[in-house]
């Protein structure tokens, strides 16, 4: 198992959240986070101060998925959330140890 945690443009959560319902993902966790990758924000000026805005609202989805459907729900993810600009975002993919239901104990890929 591996868990996918992208980060994407704030427009592309409902497009991306319906791709992946479509792809039939189980589960998801969505998030409203803030961060600066490359291109570090840039300078507004108010009341005739240069303020530097380099924290930029992105929207966070984090799925866990069986190693053999890793490579499609990526390139799902890629096609729905790009735009081909700077800050279209990053997709991170780690190994996943083990997976506990709590409410039954299930574990393992039925506990997903």
């Amino acid at each position: 198992m591996k868990k996918i945690t992208a980060i994407v443009r704030p427009e592309k959560l409902e497009p991306l959240k319906e791709a992946l319902f479509a792809a039939q993902v189980g589960g998801m966790t969505i998030s409203q986070v803030q961060g600066c990758g490359s291109q570090h924000g840039w300078k507004e000026y108010y009341r005739g101060t240069e303020v530097l805005l380099n924290m930029i609202p992105k929207v966070k989805f984090e799925l866990v998925a069986a190693d053999d459907q890793v490579q499609s729900l990526v390139g799902l993810i890629r096609a729905t959330a790009r735009t081909g600009e700077v800050g279209d975002g990053k997709i991170f993919i780690f190994p996943v140890e083990e997976v506990v239901r709590i409410r039954t104990g299930e574990t393992g890929e039925a506990a997903v």
